[in-house]
């Protein structure tokens, strides 16, 4: 457990006020995310250097280009590591049906031992949606099916009893979740997104809330950079716990960090992490979603926002996955 503090009005910083203190900061652990390469021998042995780097997870997005598909390529990295959890970063509720995904969900769990960390979002990539002939519907309606998803899937996953569910979007009746998941009462729940519907979602029903940018657009372009910014994430954490209640101290924050550049140019690069993201270099430098500077500035800026904001699980790129080694080394676990 990480040390405790008040939960006064955190100072501000660069203009920034930040919510209220997070009363038990969790220790950094660190994912990596992965899609391919598609290469068998080449994905476990990325598998077991993530293993071997001392990052805690390997996930997956799940998505209709190029990747691999996220179950089998999970079992195939766990069939290589023995410590390395494996994750779902996130399976997109519109493409399944919640009775196959938490038979999956299981199965996942089962063959990896009880290293599965079970990922779930609303789905928001349009070329998806599109090119599959998959109707993309309204975000609100997205959300409220991934809510019954939830319930349904949770419900299965515990194996106790048989779950019957009557909603707008689902029906189940009288099924008895098989096999047995290894960790009771499921694998640990991650919920990720960027609206405040979302997240208040993931507060109350998750394990780990991911916070990203606002994806309601469908694509990612140059109105997400502003929404990447340390006011936003402060909003977004805010909105977290207003949801969570007194459940709030019990979830664990995690963040996409989609660009990580070890660098000795730190100012350069917040000049051209600005011009790409459409932010002045501070908010660039100061945004949970990118990291530049040294091994040494990075590390502190990521203990400033724990600080901040609660966010101890980060996530990163796979090309990112060697030099960022000497900060998970720096950080894990502490």
């Amino acid at each position: 457990m990480g040390p405790r503090h008040s939960g006064g009005e955190r100072e501000r910083r660069g203009g920034t006020s930040y919510p209220p203190g997070v009363a038990n900061l969790r220790p950094f652990r660190f994912g990596v995310q992965a899609n391919g390469p598609a290469d068998p021998v080449a994905w476990r042995e990325l598998a077991r250097r993530a293993e071997d780097l001392g990052y805690a997870t390997l996930t997956m997005a799940d998505h209709m280009d190029d990747q691999l598909a996220p179950g089998p390529g999970l079992v195939a990295a766990a069939g290589a590591t023995s410590t390395l959890r494996l994750g779902t970063l996130v399976y997109a509720n519109d493409y399944r049906h919640p009775v196959v995904l938490a038979k999956e969900a299981a199965t996942l769990d089962l063959l990896t031992d009880g290293r599965f960390e079970l990922g779930m979002g609303a789905g928001w990539m349009s070329a998806d949606y599109q090119q599959a002939g998959i109707p993309l519907d309204p975000p609100g309606v997205r959300i409220s099916r991934l809510g019954e998803s939830i319930t349904v899937v949770k419900g299965l996953l515990a194996g106790d009893e048989p779950v019957s569910f009557e909603g707008e979007h689902y029906r189940v009746d009288g099924l008895l979740g098989a096999p047995a998941a290894v960790q009771r009462p499921h694998p640990p729940l991650v919920v990720g997104g960027g609206g405040r519907r979302v997240l208040s979602l993931a507060a109350r029903q998750a394990d780990v809330v991911g916070i990203n940018v606002n994806l309601a657009k469908g694509v990612i372009d140059a109105d997400t950079g502003p929404d990447s910014t340390a006011d936003r994430m402060a909003e977004k954490v805010a909105w977290v716990r207003e949801a969570a209640g007194d459940r709030f101290d019990q979830l664990e924050l995690q963040v996409r960090v989609h660009l990580a550049i070890v660098t000795d140019d730190r100012a350069g690069m917040a000049e051209a992490l600005a011009g790409g993201f459409g932010v002045t270099p501070e908010q660039a430098l100061a945004s949970p979603h990118s990291l530049a500077g040294s091994i040494g500035e990075i590390a502190e800026d990521l203990q400033s926002r724990r600080e901040a904001f609660g966010i101890s699980y980060i996530g990163l790129s796979a090309s990112s996955l060697d030099d960022m080694a000497p900060v998970v080394a720096l950080l894990a676990g502490t």
